[in-house]
């Protein structure tokens, strides 16, 4: 399902405008490399607990980011610190924060030191408990500790978005949906594939044809075990081919692009 024209206008950029825009995105890729180094030290050096990090995964996440409008949805994984930089939900400092476990939620607003470390969340409610207006607001649900549990949720979110498109008696709800037209954005890492929800999430998000985009960031290992020990074909989206949507049937369209990984001089 595609966005309507009217959230797709172009946008003009001048040389200028492009070279600076490059530069940041670059100095926010860079900055989040070496939070990732900084986080793993203090992990391995028992300051801080249990630390997965995004180092690796820069470039796609920063591109992912700008596809990814306000009133859109991620449910993702641990690893998309780097995601959640580029959308502005998430500063270094804050990011610090969760994996020292703060418990003020004024420095980690995700959940206060209430969570594993990477679980990423924004904010729904305000401090009245009342609803925000999400359609101004990027959006994360909150992540989950058992791996591939963040599937079924993205899915319940996309499915969310087709029914407040196909319903118009739920078009007046403007602070929940701009009538259907958000995307819910999925990020998984490989070896999570293997998991049952991500099959059963991706079978059911190509029968129901909801607005679904879903990344894996593939860099070849689960854990410390290679994908050619987990992943029928060491390819995600080779196994997933009978998935492919074709002509006059539904399914998911699949595309497979290198990433390049951000590299210390």
């Amino acid at each position: 399902m595609a966005r309507t024209k009217t959230a797709t206008a172009e946008v003009q950029m001048t040389l200028d405008e492009l070279k600076e825009e490059i530069l940041r995105d670059y100095e926010l890729c860079v900055t989040s490399r070496e939070a990732s180094l900084i986080g793993r030290r203090e992990v391995l050096g028992g300051k801080a607990k249990f630390g997965i990090f995004g180092d690796g995964k820069e470039l796609a996440q920063v591109c992912m980011a700008k596809q990814f409008r306000n009133g859109d949805w991620r449910s993702g994984y641990y690893r998309d610190m780097t995601f959640m930089f580029a959308i502005g939900e998430l500063t270094v400092q804050q990011w610090f924060a969760q994996l020292y476990a703060h418990a003020d939620v004024n420095a980690d607003p995700s959940s206060a030191g209430r969570s594993m470390n990477g679980h990423f969340a924004t904010r729904s409610l305000d401090e009245n408990g009342e609803w925000k207006d999400l359609m101004a607001q990027p959006n994360s649900s909150a992540d989950i500790s058992p791996t591939a549990g963040q599937m079924p949720r993205l899915l319940g979110l996309a499915q969310a978005s087709k029914m407040f498109r196909n319903n118009p008696a739920l078009h007046g709800y403007t602070q929940f949906s701009d009538k259907g037209n958000e995307v819910a954005f999925g990020t998984i890492g490989d070896a999570s594939t293997s998991e049952g929800p991500f099959w059963e999430t991706m079978n059911a998000a190509g029968v129901l044809q909801v607005p679904m985009a879903m990344s894996v960031w593939d860099d070849g290992w689960g854990i410390s075990v290679s994908k050619a020990y987990q992943t029928t074909k060491g390819s995600i989206s080779q196994a997933l081919a009978g998935f492919q949507k074709e002509e006059g049937t539904n399914g998911i369209r699949i595309y497979k692009t290198k990433g390049l990984e951000l590299r210390r001089p």
